[in-house]
């Protein structure tokens, strides 16, 4: 989607050689993807204190009720005797 924008030239010269990409494009395309991911981050921090954690959760016996690689549908074994 085409979109004009008005960028500070000294901003976007300085990303260009940081980031070392060979087009503006690619700088801005960039920094909106760093910008997008460090949003997630921080949200994901301030998630943490506001759901309850129940302290008799034993994640290791629910890893245990996993089935093996071999119980799984999708992972076929067959064990072939050496020609």
């Amino acid at each position: 989607m085409p979109t004009n924008l008005a960028l500070d030239d000294n901003l976007l010269a300085e990303a260009l050689r940081l980031g070392g990409h060979g087009t503006k494009r690619e700088t801005v395309n960039e920094a909106l993807s760093e910008y997008i991911a460090r949003r997630k981050r921080q949200a994901a921090v301030r998630a943490f204190g506001t759901f309850d954690f129940d302290p008799k959760y034993d994640y290791k016996r629910e890893r245990r009720r996993r089935p093996s690689l071999s119980q799984r549908p999708y992972f076929q074994y067959s064990a072939r005797s050496p020609a």
